[in-house]
């Protein structure tokens, strides 16, 4: 009794060890590729536990394997767009311009009462309220409200409320993300004109740049390496 109680105590403290190499953003919000890695967690660490003639060790070594290929997918997730794309997804544009896209809806088996109730839990209950709907790669619904569903105060003062501005990712980590320009509506020699101005010669002196869909540019340089 005493040994199956040392086992499990030791067991939970590597468990804990390991979520917290994997860092908050995995505890908070788990993708595809580290829910995989928790349900992988928690059946090595049960086999133990259960069968007490299996030696700690065929459960640690397995767990220790798990969190470095988790630790290097991470690193290699940062470098590279493409296994980024492929491992995390891109986010789902649901509701474009206060309008439902079908053809996004099906092809992420999202329905429109799925859709309604994420909405209603934002505070929307109407879908004129709401410009842009995003599904993100955790799966959470993020809401752009429209003129309408903003702060009353406007429509109360008679002001004319502005429509939320949707930015699109036109530079990422230094390359130039194509997806992003088509979406916001620019090309590159365009880009490459406002980089000019704002005295930036290429893309890779960029961090992350932004245009949204009211043509407002928004940069941010990468850090001088010490």
């Amino acid at each position: 009794m005493l040994v199956s109680c040392i086992r499990t105590v030791i067991l939970y403290v590597i468990l804990i060890i390991t979520v917290r190499i994997m860092g908050k953003k995995q505890v908070g919000e788990l993708e595809p590729a580290e829910l995989v890695v928790v349900f992988l967690l928690s059946e090595l660490a049960s086999i133990p536990m259960q069968d007490m003639n299996l030696p700690l060790m065929s459960s640690v070594i397995p767990i220790a394997t798990l969190i470095s290929l988790e630790i290097l997918l991470s690193a290699l997730i940062l470098k590279s767009r493409f296994l980024r794309k492929v491992l995390q997804g891109t986010p789902s544009i649901l509701i474009n311009k206060g309008e439902l896209v079908e053809r996004e809806m099906r092809r992420q088996r999202y329905n429109i009462d799925e859709l309604m109730e994420q909405i209603r839990r934002e505070g929307y209950s109407d879908i004129r309220e709401v410009e842009y709907a995003i599904l993100e790669n955790s799966g959470k619904i993020s809401v752009i409200p429209s003129a309408r569903g903003k702060a009353l105060t406007a429509p109360d003062m008679n002001i004319e409320g502005k429509p939320g501005a949707l930015p699109f990712i036109v530079i990422a980590d230094g390359k130039v993300a194509k997806t992003g320009l088509k979406l916001s509506g620019i090309t590159q020699d365009e880009l490459m004109k406002i980089l000019k101005k704002k005295g930036i010669d290429r893309p890779s002196e960029v961090f992350i740049a932004t245009m949204d869909s009211m043509g407002e540019f928004h940069f941010q340089k990468k850090e001088r390496k010490k």
